[in-house]
């Protein structure tokens, strides 16, 4: 039986830690000079525990907005967000969440070490989820200087962030949300002020800490490419108001790899998504 793209993947292979999210006919809207702007208008999604989902769509799409509501920083006006059997306060509170913006947010007078670690010294270590057997791998992936080894970042443990460049500042980031051992990172274009050749390898480092983890992962992005090589499924959504406008799935076997942008099948994943991305901009001009 085929499955509908708008279904969840199959999870990675291997014992997950992750956390399902269920959007349900969620409506958002803002007031703007004193009218309502419409940002998201039933918006409905599943990722499955473990998955990888991109959300691409013109600026103005809510792809931001959506991001927040699923965790739980801003209230739906209709519709229910759940993650597994929590309400995203919920989740939020049980620090079920991991977030890795667009800048790194890295406390200038803490180490490299001492910002990965920032959340676990403040007590706020997710609790760990899984069967008890898978405890010791698990705790191994979490340690901040073994993520830091597999990043290309112990040699500068002890270093400042203003010591750092720009894309080891965001794997910085990228170390502390893993660290943290949130079951969900939620990922609102974290790679965007990155140079291209930084940004490629930011994608592959990634996708090797991720495969290990079977963290669930809600990434907004707006490179095509970007959002087909990592992804299990990329959600394209069209603006005015903000709504899923398709929902491709990727065939391409993991573990992916930088040659695999060269395939057939790379191509015409991206081409399906370019598409129905041009039709999404060009439906919501005025």
């Amino acid at each position: 039986m085929t499955r509908r793209p708008d279904a969840p993947a199959d999870p990675p292979s291997g014992p997950s830690t992750g956390a399902g999210i269920v959007v349900d006919h969620v409506h958002k809207h803002f007031f703007h000079n004193g009218r309502p702007i419409i940002a998201l208008e039933d918006v409905s999604l599943t990722v499955a525990a473990g998955e990888f989902v991109s959300v691409i769509g013109p600026s103005g799409c809510g792809k931001s907005t959506l991001l927040r509501i699923i965790g739980g920083l801003l209230a739906p006006d209709g519709g229910s967000i759940r993650i597994d059997d929590a309400t995203p306060d919920e989740a939020r509170a049980a620090k079920r969440f991991g977030l890795v913006p667009q800048t790194p947010a890295l406390l200038p007078w803490r180490t490299v070490l001492g910002n990965v670690t920032l959340l676990r010294d403040a007590g706020h270590l997710a609790p760990r989820l899984g069967h008890p057997s898978d405890a010791a791998p698990d705790a191994a992936l979490r340690d901040p200087l073994a993520l830091l080894e597999q990043v290309g970042l112990a040699p500068f443990a002890k270093s400042l962030p203003r010591e750092l460049s720009g894309g080891m500042q965001q794997r910085v980031s990228l170390v502390r949300a893993f660290a943290l051992g949130a079951p969900i990172l939620l990922m609102d274009e974290p790679f965007a002020a990155l140079d291209e050749i930084t940004r490629d390898a930011m994608r592959y480092q990634l996708l090797d800490v991720w495969s290990q983890t079977a963290t669930t992962v809600v990434f907004v992005t707006h490179s095509i490419s970007e959002a087909v090589i990592l992804s299990d499924r990329v959600v394209t959504m069209a603006a005015r108001p903000g709504r899923v406008a398709s929902v491709e799935r990727i065939a391409l076997a993991r573990p992916r790899t930088e040659d695999m942008e060269d395939s057939d099948a790379f191509t015409a994943h991206a081409h399906r998504v370019r598409t129905s991305l041009r039709a999404s901009f060009e439906a919501g001009q005025p």
